[in-house]
């Protein structure tokens, strides 16, 4: 099971970079993006499959997921349906999980917009939705979102950048690749500070000049075409 502060770490390199350092898994469809560019999410998912236009399991699914765990939830392809809004984020909030990740559409979006709980969609949709007692659907159990399987308990991180998925046992390797990276680029970060510090004094330096138009000219030195010797004596024949 993912514990609290390897989610903390992973919230911190970001979807893209973990999706590059687990070797390039776990990328959910582009079409999902935040409602909100500042909208964040990190934590343990709780899967959803449910039936097109039907937002019944997400309701049972508000009262069985734990404080912090996303909601994941495969539409089965009804993507322009308004699964959720201001009511049913509300209650996620009360409940304190962490966050919606929805392969489908979302309602009252300036509401959502205005709250704390992040959500992210397909788009955004006013199409309503129904509650099939008798449809097939399941909870916690593993469901795909374009090509990716995802099951309750995977990471999700998602960001502007986007949303990625990545398993337990793949987690802990890629968050030991990328400490070791970023220990190397710390290492090579003092090694070179010195230059980039000429560097950013040499620019200050010349702003003065570049605003005011006062940099001197760079005059080119004459070019003079290379003769041979062989072809000034065949001339002078």
């Amino acid at each position: 099971m993912i514990n609290a502060d390897e989610i903390a770490q992973a919230r911190k390199f970001g979807a893209a970079t973990l999706h590059e350092a687990a070797g390039r898994i776990g990328a959910l469809p582009g079409a999902l993006q935040a409602i909100d560019p500042s909208f964040g999410v990190a934590g343990r998912a709780f899967t959803i499959h449910g039936p097109g236009g039907d937002n019944l399991w997400i309701h049972r699914a508000l009262y069985l997921a734990q404080p912090g765990d996303i909601l994941v939830v495969c539409t089965s392809g009804g993507h322009e349906f308004g699964y959720w809004g201001e009511i049913l984020n509300e209650a996620a909030i009360a409940r304190g999980l962490g966050g919606l990740v929805i392969d489908g559409g979302v309602r009252d979006v300036a509401a959502l917009r205005r709250a704390s709980f992040p959500v992210f969609a397909r788009g955004h949709c006013i199409r309503g939705t129904g509650k099939d007692h008798g449809a097939i659907a399941w909870l916690n159990k593993p469901i795909q979102i374009g090509d990716v399987v995802i099951a309750s308990g995977d990471l999700i991180v998602g960001d502007v950048d986007g949303v990625v998925a990545i398993p337990p046992r793949t987690l802990r390797a890629c968050l030991s690749v990328l400490k070791r990276a970023k220990t190397m680029r710390s290492k090579r970060s003092k090694k070179f500070a010195p230059a980039r510090e000429r560097l950013i004094f040499t620019t200050l330096a010349l702003a003065p000049c570049v605003k005011e138009g006062a940099c001197a000219r760079i005059v080119q030195p004459e070019f003079r075409p290379c003769v041979l010797p062989n072809a000034v004596a065949r001339a002078n024949m």
